[in-house]
């Protein structure tokens, strides 16, 4: 089978870009989300967790026809943003990165609540006996005790958006070297003669780049269960 070429090089870093964005953009928000839905009662509280979770129903093309309508250059919000600010998403690799977010989140954001939701109480409340501020509890009480969860809700999430098709590919496109990642290209070169050998190469390249994000966050799983419990 002939090396890889230049071309496949560039498809997996932006991948590997597109992913790693959405990934660190989701983690603010998955926290905070996570710890309303975990700590706080409200009216219309399972609306909001469904519509959190939506996305894991919906068919991704709705998704990404949802960002279409709302953040393309002509969309409710997207006009505003390139009017006002400049800023598009639509048909961009900043677009691919939203829509990997979104459908990532779900996973990383119920990862993060089920570890919050596991968090003994007593702990926080005895920082708070000992004189620790609200915010002091949480970063060296809450957090550390919802890091598993964190690295489990990373992981989904990286994951998750390396394999995103459906939502880019209909709010982005498909377009070489800026929202072409590694589903979207292999899906085109099935498409063209000839292209089954190149299409190969790039699954390998899929499955061991899983294959290692799913060590890699065994481990550091691992390494975080370890350093909470004093091993």
């Amino acid at each position: 089978m002939p090396s890889v070429t230049s071309e496949e090089i560039g498809i997996l870093l932006l991948s590997l870009k597109v992913a790693a964005c959405a990934m660190a953009a989701s983690l603010p928000f998955a926290i905070v989300v996570a710890l309303v839905l975990a700590r706080l009662s409200f009216p219309g509280k399972s609306i909001v967790r469904g519509v959190v979770q939506l996305p894991l129903i919906l068919p991704p093309v709705v998704t990404g026809f949802c960002l279409l309508i709302l953040l393309g250059r002509n969309g409710v919000i997207g006009a505003w943003l390139y009017s006002a600010l400049g800023v598009s998403f639509a048909f961009r690799w900043t677009g691919a990165a939203l829509a990997a977010g979104v459908m990532g989140f779900p996973l990383m954001e119920r990862a993060i609540r089920l570890a919050a939701e596991l968090v003994d109480r007593r702990l926080e409340q005895a920082a708070a006996t000992l004189g620790a501020g609200r915010w002091r509890i949480f970063a060296t009480v809450t957090l550390p005790l919802m890091l598993p969860g964190i690295v489990t809700g990373l992981l989904l999430s990286f994951g998750r958006s390396l394999g995103e098709f459906g939502a880019t590919i209909t709010f982005v496109s498909n377009i070489p070297g800026e929202t072409r990642t590694l589903p979207l290209a292999i899906y085109t070169l099935t498409q063209v003669p000839e292209g089954d050998v190149a299409a190969l190469r790039l699954v390998i390249i899929s499955v061991a780049l899983s294959l290692a994000t799913l060590v890699g966050g065994e481990y550091l799983n691992q390494r975080a269960f370890a350093r909470l419990h004093g091993r």
